[in-house]
């Protein structure tokens, strides 16, 4: 018994250390990102993962589109391609 215990505690331990660092953290990060998608609103200033930074001007269920440049190109972005919000930091400091 004390064989068999010596031999699958290190198994467990890892394991377990591999949760904490990696799974937890990753849930976490992909939580809000999701719930940044979902407060995306029209007039958002957003980045894609592209690049391209411009503002959303339509939203629908599965894309979005962005408006940019200086001749309003339009574009049509899935919501799974912004990578950032920006305007949220300049929100944030108007708020307090």
């Amino acid at each position: 018994m004390p064989q068999l215990l010596g031999g699958v505690l290190p198994f467990v331990v890892m394991i377990g250390v591999f949760y904490l660092l990696v799974l937890l953290p990753e849930n976490k990060r992909k939580k809000k990102y999701s719930s940044m998608l979902n407060e995306l609103k029209v007039n958002d200033e957003v980045l894609t993962r592209g690049g391209i930074v411009g503002k959303v001007i339509n939203l629908k269920e599965d894309y979005i589109i962005l408006e940019s440049g200086p001749d309003r190109a339009r574009f049509k972005v899935v919501k799974n391609g912004i990578a950032d919000i920006l305007n949220k930091e300049e929100e944030e400091q108007e708020n307090k």
